[in-house]
This record gives C-alpha cells, sequence and structure tokens, in this order.
C-alpha cells in the first residue's frame, strides 16, 4: 500500500493486518518515519517485520528522490525505536530541547502593527519562502504538506506587516495539552518584534482552548528560540529529544 503524500507500507496475513510503517515526504529529498505499529500477535517478531517494511519501503522513497530517512523522538533515554534503529544504519542527527509552561503570561504583545489572521491558500507560496530562508531542508514544508497542515491544525496564522506575510505559526491541541508546533519569522524581519507579536497570539489562542499545559521543542542550538522560549516562563525539560538520520 502506497499513500500519494505520506507513503505507508503495510504487511499482511491473508486479510490480517500485521504491522504498519507511516512516511511523510514534506520536502524532498527528506523523509520522516511517522509511525511504526504492529498488532499484539506479531509483538515478539516486531524486528524482523520493522525490518521487512524498512526493506520495501527504501526503493519506494528513493523512486520519490528521498535521500535521507528521519525518525524523531522526545526522551532519547525511554523512546523504544532509538537504539532499535541505531543498529539499523541510523546514526544521531541533532538533539532537541523540550519546553514546557504551564500558565498563560504574556510579557509583552510584541510589534501591534503586525496583523495576525488565519493562512489562505494564496499564502502557500509565501510560506514556502519563509521555510527556505528559515530552515535547513529537513524542517521545511511544502505546498502539498502547508495545506494539509491547515485543514488539521485547530489554529494557523500568518503575520503581515504592510501587507506583506514575513512570518507564520500553527498549534495542535491533544486534550489539556497544547503543542506550539512551529514559529517562523523570514530573517529580512529580524528584531522587530515579529516572533513575539506570534509567540502572545499563541498563548492568547492556548487560553481561550483552556489546556493545562503548553509544549514544543526546539533544536538545541537555536540559542534565540531558547531566549523567546524562556522569556514567555516556557521551562526546559531534563529529558532530550533526538533526530536519527539515515541515508537511503
Amino acid at each position: 500500500m502506497l499513500l500519494s503524500h505520506y507513503p505507508a507500507l503495510g504487511s499482511f496475513h491473508g486479510s490480517s493486518l500485521r504491522g504498519f510503517i507511516l512516511t511523510q515526504t514534506a520536502y524532498t529529498p527528506s523523509a520522516w518515519i511517522g509511525g511504526f505499529c504492529v498488532s499484539w500477535t506479531e509483538s515478539k517478531s516486531y524486528l524482523k517485520l520493522l525490518d521487512d517494511l524498512l526493506q520495501h519501503l527504501t526503493p519506494l522513497l528513493i523512486a520519490r528522490r528521498v535521500r535521507y530517512l528521519h525518525y524523531s523522538g522526545n526522551d532519547e533515554q525511554h523512546d523504544w525505536l532509538h537504539d532499535v534503529l541505531l543498529t539499523r544504519g541510523f546514526i544521531p542527527f541533532c538533539s532537541l530541547y523540550s519546553y514546557d509552561k504551564f500558565d498563560y503570561r504574556i510579557p509583552s504583545l510584541g510589534n501591534q502593527e503586525v496583523t495576525i489572521r488565519p493562512v489562505e491558500a494564496r499564502d502557500i507560496p509565501t510560506l514556502l519562502t519563509i521555510d527556505e530562508a528559515c530552515f535547513e531542508e529537513l524542517w521545511r514544508y511544502d505546498e502539498v504538506s502547508f495545506l494539509d497542515i491547515a485543514a488539521t491544525h485547530p489554529y494557523f496564522v500568518v503575520a503581515e506587516l504592510n501587507g506583506k506575510v514575513i512570518g507564520y505559526q500553527f498549534n495542535a491541541l491533544d486534550g489539556e495539552y497544547g503543542y506550539l508546533v512551529r514559529i517562523a519569522v523570514h530573517p529580512s524581519a529580524s528584531g522587530q518584534g515579529m516572533g513575539i507579536r506570534l509567540m502572545a497570539e499563541a498563548i492568547r489562542f492556548f487560553e481561550k482552548a483552556r489546556v493545562s499545559r503548553i509544549m514544543l521543542n526546539t533544536q538545541e542550538e537555536n540559542i534565540h528560540a531558547h531566549r523567546l522560549y524562556e522569556w514567555f516562563g516556557f521551562v526546559r525539560l531534563q529529558q532530550m529529544g533526538f533526530v536519527l538520520r539515515k541515508k537511503l
């Protein structure tokens, strides 16, 4: 089974699904493992099932011009696939910090000349440009991914200054938990209070949703983002997240 934008493979015994692996090709040449699951009857042979699925998945990804497969987790010490993938050709790529916030305190509203509005389809080309300017390839989204995020996430906004989109931000909800997934501002607008404005509006969204905990993660070397999050009252956790990479 191969899905159009999120390649997925399933292993069947007759009509029974033994297990499956999901991936996301958000921006070639990079893809991500989005999930791996086995039925309880196959739990003792999950390693063989994983190997079989990865073996069949690899040529499908290569045909889509994917050259690197990644896997990410929030807890390097307790993620059940971390050590398994290290013995299957994956290598450590980078570390992630996890942050939590338990209140709705906003130290500043940021640049009030900036307009925050819901994302629209016409914004996608500009968002692609922002991603290219802000992120390495593996962190970027393509057009289909942005449209999917807009359709599935409860909060996805852009920041406009003088009629020009210069940043964006989107969040996710899971019960009483809120996830600040992405905040991005074009480097040309750096230092003008854009990130603060987007962050303040994100906290307002979470307050209206009455979440008890706001969570996010960011790259270890992203010092500028660390300062912003900590200024807004986010507390860094001891657990370290991670990204593993395998060259196909």
